[in-house]
């Protein structure tokens, strides 16, 4: 099976008290999640950014998987995450990327699947994802992330009303996002009326994740509105960061192989589970292997 991730690699900045640990992120994670569950005849291409000067922070991932299609950069994207327990993660970016460039990719149905996390938000734009779907006859997986926060002159970034958010929902597939995100989708401020209004566009499936609530996967049988739900792990959290991509990379790929949404989720949530009990980069191996 090919698979190819769409997403910006990031340098994480994430505050422990009184200090800064500078760390790789973005789409980073999704691959993690993928490489954690893959088949040796599996191919993984990615579609990122890199720079040589932090190459070295990424390259133990990025050297198992194909980077034909990623182009180097002069920066990459920096963001400052602050974790305060028991709410929504801040984000302050030091600097953003601009999109990426999907000209390297001549026929898009050479792959089984399609992830993007919109990690930054301008990872690709409407007319690319348009584009794409133009082009091609497979399943596209949609992370939402930071495409639901805006950003202000600081360049905080603060949720917001996706703009054409019916668009971008229309040509994808599989939608995730949180609860919070979830919101950014639609005008409506009942939740039953912002589901209708995504699933009335077309959209398979929407997954909405919820931290220690587990995930739930909502899609509509006819006229009629249906969900399954997994309760999360009980473990204790020693990591915060990642979780939610390799959720969405574990997700799609069982789902790629069985097509069945009840086991996909179900492994989903297990590798998030697992993601969240360990402090993941000192622990990158066995989390590889488990």
């Amino acid at each position: 099976m090919k698979i190819l991730l769409i997403g910006h690699s990031i340098l994480d900045k994430i505050e422990e008290g009184n200090r800064i640990r500078i760390s790789p992120g973005g789409i980073y994670y999704s691959l993690l999640g993928l490489l954690s569950i893959k088949k040796t005849s599996d191919q993984i291409f990615l579609l990122t950014g890199y720079n040589k000067k932090s190459f070295y922070l990424f390259k133990n991932l990025y050297s198992r998987v194909d980077l034909q299609y990623s182009t180097e950069l002069n920066l990459l994207p920096e963001v400052l995450l602050q974790l305060p327990e028991g709410e929504e993660r801040k984000e302050t970016y030091t600097y953003l990327s601009t999109e990426l460039s999907i000209k390297k990719i001549r026929n898009w149905n050479y792959f089984d699947g399609i992830l993007i996390n919109m990690i930054t938000g301008f990872d690709i734009s409407l007319d690319k994802i348009k584009l794409i779907r133009k082009s091609y006859n497979g399943i596209i997986y949609f992370d939402l992330h930071t495409l639901s926060r805006g950003v202000d002159k600081n360049l905080v970034r603060n949720f917001r009303l996706v703009p054409d958010a019916l668009e971008w929902i229309s040509n994808v597939d599989i939608i995730q996002c949180n609860e919070n995100e979830l919101f950014t989708l639609s005008k409506a401020t009942n939740r039953m009326d912002v589901i209708n209004s995504i699933l009335q566009v077309g959209l398979k499936y929407l997954i909405v994740t919820h931290g220690e609530g587990g995930a739930e996967i909502i899609f509509k049988e006819g006229e009629e509105i249906k969900s399954l739900h997994r309760p999360a792990l009980q473990v204790n959290v020693k990591n915060k960061v990642g979780c939610g991509d390799i959720f969405g990379a574990v997700f799609f790929y069982n789902y790629l192989y069985h097509k069945d949404i009840d086991y996909s989720l179900e492994q989903a949530v297990n590798s998030a589970g697992k993601a969240v009990s360990i402090n993941i980069l000192e622990n990158l191996n066995s989390f590889l292997h488990d």
